[in-house]
């Protein structure tokens, strides 16, 4: 068998900070152009962001939510420029948010072509149904990720908080194909 390897891109980070202040909302949404706000439907702030291509959910607690960045250095970035927004409508943040990654996506390949419904068989932890959905999705314990596996060897990997956990979990989902396609 020929020697694989994997290879993957992050495609969305997200992330949350908490300002520990009030952020008055209403504020917010009448003065700057790049927000939507419609409490009755939800009840956090929609602040976009053009560079780096993101979203922010702000919540009125301070709390925030972003979402769309491909790195942590391009969501500090935008967290900058909601403090930044915060203080034209007189909300000084004084302290530097803590940022907790929640989750990070990413797509990749193993450069392998893959049987999903042998996999579906070999392997604990899969769910395949090829009349609802093309990709085989399966779930690793440790460290914790799910996948989606295609049978051009394509995949999109969910659930892990930092890059080492994003690499470990490629490395083993690479050792479980490797050790089920044993028995192809």
């Amino acid at each position: 068998m020929t020697k694989s390897t994997s290879t993957y891109n992050i495609q969305n980070i997200v992330a949350t900070a908490s300002l520990e202040k009030p952020v008055p909302l209403v504020k917010l949404a009448r003065t700057q152009p790049n927000t939507e706000y419609n409490p009755k439907t939800f009840p956090g702030l929609v602040l976009r962001v053009k560079e780096p291509k993101s979203a922010v959910l702000v919540f009125s607690s301070g709390n925030l939510v972003c979402t769309g960045t491909k790195s942590i250095a391009q969501v500090k970035q935008v967290i900058g420029v909601v403090i930044k927004q915060l203080r034209k409508i007189n909300v000084n943040v004084t302290i530097k948010p803590k940022i907790t990654v929640q989750n990070i996506v990413a797509s990749g390949n193993i450069n392998l072509k893959l049987n999903l419904n042998f996999l579906a068989l070999e392997m604990e932890n899969t769910e395949y149904e090829p009349e609802q959905f093309p990709g085989l999705v399966y779930k690793l314990n440790e460290p914790n990720a799910t996948f989606l596996l295609f049978s051009n060897g394509k995949l999109v990997c969910t659930g892990t908080k930092n890059k080492q956990q994003l690499e470990d979990s490629m490395a083993q989902l690479l050792k479980n194909v490797k050790s089920a396609l044993k028995n192809y």
